[in-house]
């Protein structure tokens, strides 16, 4: 049986994914410093795996803290979640997510080498591929240019370390997944995403919006190229992506291995605010705002390479993901 360490375990990605291990009979370690997270979480992966898994609250920043949790851990496989993810904070304050993200996984992958932990897997973001001509991401494309963010240019810097170390020692093993916009929540309606602050994508923000906690939801363009003018995205169940580490941890191979997690279906945001008023049966505030800087039209995930060699692709649909969190909001 592989024994699995979680970064940032009990955030929205990892607590999800960490259900689905278990489920398979994995091992699961977590460790999280609960910045933008609550420990509570662990009582809900207990309640809905019958397990609760060992628990760290140590920051990747704290060296000695790391070195005692892998002295301890003897693990087969990191799945490294864990740093700070929003987009406006990381543009006021790109010190902080670059120290954060980058540094601390530096120390993650060190205390790695000294352990002989040779396998990790990279929760990372189509936000690399940055400015591209084509709707469609495919893994070949270059990745780098025109990233409008210090959030996704330190997504695309880890990734570029990891390749390093891959190269630097032929028996590591990397795998890269690229998610799209993860939406939606546990079906048991206990776990889900609710995060500080005013979030960045949609779906957190339709849920404030549905909660009273914001007027109104902004639809930033309404004159893209697209059938209804407003922009189109790439939304994935949770628990689908939560499946695809599964796939990945169950594949792991020698070298660099990167993979878009994606639907390969797009959602425009007017379809989505449509499907949500369906689905909760109220209407949800809205209005047409001016287009943020950098928006692309649409973007997609072209998901083949996952399905070919991870046998995995998503079952569920942005229904779905509406309906579960539905479920959420009215466990709050």
């Amino acid at each position: 049986m592989k024994r699995i360490l979680l970064t940032g375990g009990t955030g929205y990605i990892g607590s999800h994914t960490a259900i689905e291990l278990i489920n398979k009979g994995y091992d699961v370690e977590i460790l999280d410093n609960l910045f933008n997270s609550k420990i509570t979480v662990l009582d809900k992966i207990e309640k809905l795996t019958g397990k609760r898994p060992k628990f760290y609250e140590v920051d990747l920043l704290d060296k000695e803290g790391m070195e005692k949790v892998f002295a301890e851990g003897h693990y087969d496989l990191v799945i490294h979640f864990a740093g700070l993810k929003a987009v406006a904070e990381s543009v006021k304050n790109p010190l902080l997510y670059y120290k954060n993200n980058v540094s601390g996984t530096v120390n993650l992958l060190e205390c790695m080498k000294e352990y002989g932990v040779k396998n990790i897997i990279f929760s990372s973001s189509a936000t690399v591929y940055g400015q591209q001509k084509e709707s469609r991401m495919v893994e070949t494309m270059s990745t780098g240019n025109g990233i409008t963010n210090p959030y996704g240019k330190t997504k695309f810097v880890i990734e570029e370390i990891l390749k390093d170390v891959a190269a630097a020692d032929e028996t590591f093993s990397v795998v890269i997944l690229r998610y799209f916009n993860p939406v939606g929540n546990h079906p048991s309606g206990l776990i889900g995403e609710d995060p500080n602050g005013i979030p960045n994508n949609l779906m957190p923000i339709i849920m404030k919006v549905y909660r009273g906690e914001i007027p109104e939801l902004n639809i930033y363009g309404d004159d893209y190229q697209t059938p209804d003018g407003t922009c189109i995205r790439d939304y994935i169940h949770v628990v689908d992506l939560a499946k695809g580490h599964v796939a990945a941890a169950e594949n792991m191979k020698s070298g660099v291995n990167i993979y878009n997690l994606g639907s390969g279906r797009g959602t425009s945001v007017k379809e989505m605010v449509d499907l949500f008023e369906k689905c909760s049966g109220k209407p949800l505030p809205h209005k047409i705002a001016e287009r943020r800087e950098g928006d692309l039209g649409e973007l997609v995930a072209e998901p083949g390479k996952a399905e070919k060699e991870l046998n995995w692709k998503t079952e569920l649909t942005v229904e779905d993901a509406i309906r579960d969190t539905l479920a959420y909001l009215n466990n709050l």
